[in-house]
């Protein structure tokens, strides 16, 4: 489910819907604006564009405001000059840490606590990654050293990290048109093409990280009177499809990479080019589970059908930037359930665990939206025909 910010924006919401609806028209001439408007509205978790809209009002000024204090020692360690307004949060904290907008007189920043931050590789090289991308041609907030030279730097008892901010539209959605979904592949090609070694294939899309079940997981689940035990008790027969992808076949050689490119990740800068955010989680990932799990988030409509265009555009964009095309069969979307077997897995257990009212209410909203939009093993397959070359 998508999370909105803290303050959010109704002309960023606006965009994303006309965003959205370019690629719906894709495979549905006919859809409307308010067909994207609903749509949006149901992967932000609400049951209207019209309750979206009254969620956007009431969340005005409700940022959270960090001690001046703290906000000023974090300047001064990444030397990023003077305080000048008070650093407001960006939105909650997700599997990194929560974000905040600091300014400063020299300029704007990215904030980051790591609360909840599991690196991959180590920073250095994840850094490294984003430094050969940039010099590539992608863009990205570039990573802030502090005084030290760190990326990481504790303060006030807590682990942050600082990124430029680059002005930039809301993050995008999906399914997307086959013009973003080809720009997409371009910048995957490009990573791959910059051919970084790395030692293993990320542990996250390689294994799943919990040992229960899924029908011991629903079983808990009802045992606890969640209201979503049936969902998920429902969504076991798929899940356990979805694990037997790939699981014959050998470990590809993984080169460093984002592991991560899904529509999240990606907003429109300056000139429509995209931005790429998200580089905390890079890792080892083989090119074929990448482009697949690229496809898997990219090109599949809301009723679970492919996305045509969307998903040959993003092959084409691969294929016009690569010196060679990786082959994109069932096998290859092994990384791609693998991880989100370990994302459900992980907000069903912060759903069960959850205490504040808050946020249990949104976990809830978040696990019902998960299970009620999981791919199936059919459409993986229709997909990976889709996108295969042509005898």
């Amino acid at each position: 489910m998508r999370t909105l910010p803290d303050s959010p924006n109704l002309d960023h919401l606006r965009h994303q819907a006309k965003d959205l609806l370019a690629g719906l028209r894709g495979s549905n001439p006919s859809a409307t604006l308010a067909d994207a408007q609903a749509l949006l509205a149901e992967q932000y978790g609400f049951r209207s564009w019209t309750d979206l809209k009254a969620e956007v009002d009431r969340r005005q000024g409700r940022a959270d405001v960090a001690d001046p204090a703290l906000a000023q020692a974090i300047a001064d360690r990444f030397d990023l000059g003077e305080v000048t307004e008070p650093m407001r949060s960006v939105a909650r904290s997700d599997e990194v840490g929560r974000p905040w907008s600091l300014r400063t007189t020299r300029g704007r920043w990215w904030v980051r606590s790591l609360e909840n931050w599991w690196p991959i590789v180590d920073v250095e090289t994840e850094v490294g990654l984003q430094t050969a991308a940039a010099g590539a041609g992608i863009l990205l907030p570039a990573p802030v050293r502090s005084r030290t030279g760190a990326i990481v730097e504790e303060v006030g008892e807590q682990r942050w990290r600082v990124n430029e901010w680059r002005h930039s539209g809301p993050p995008l959605t999906a399914p997307a048109s086959a013009e973003t979904t080809r720009s997409v592949g371009a910048i995957l090609a490009t990573l791959h093409g910059l051919a970084m070694p790395v030692d293993r294939i990320s542990p996250w899309i390689r294994r799943r990280l919990f040992t229960d079940s899924w029908a011991d997981l629903a079983e808990r689940a009802r045992r606890a009177g969640a209201g979503w035990a049936g969902d998920l008790a429902t969504a076991v027969p798929t899940l356990v499809d979805l694990e037997r992808i790939g699981t014959d076949s050998e470990d590809p050689t993984p080169v460093l990479s984002h592991t991560a490119l899904g529509p999240s990740q990606v907003r429109r800068g300056a000139g429509g080019r995209l931005t790429v955010t998200g580089w905390e989680h890079a890792g080892g990932v083989p090119p074929a589970w990448e482009l697949a799990d690229a496809l898997m988030h990219w090109a599949i409509d809301p009723d679970g059908q492919v996305n045509v265009p969307a998903a040959r555009g993003l092959v084409e964009g691969y294929a016009r930037t690569a010196s060679s095309m990786p082959t994109v069969d069932l096998a290859a979307f092994r990384g791609a359930v693998t991880s989100l077997a370990n994302y459900v897995h992980g907000q069903v257990e912060l759903a069960l665990t959850a205490t504040d009212p808050d946020d249990r209410r949104f976990q809830e909203r978040s696990v019902r939206h998960l299970l009620a939009h999981l791919p199936t093993l059919s459409t993986l397959e229709r997909l990976s025909v889709t996108v295969a070359p042509v005898a």
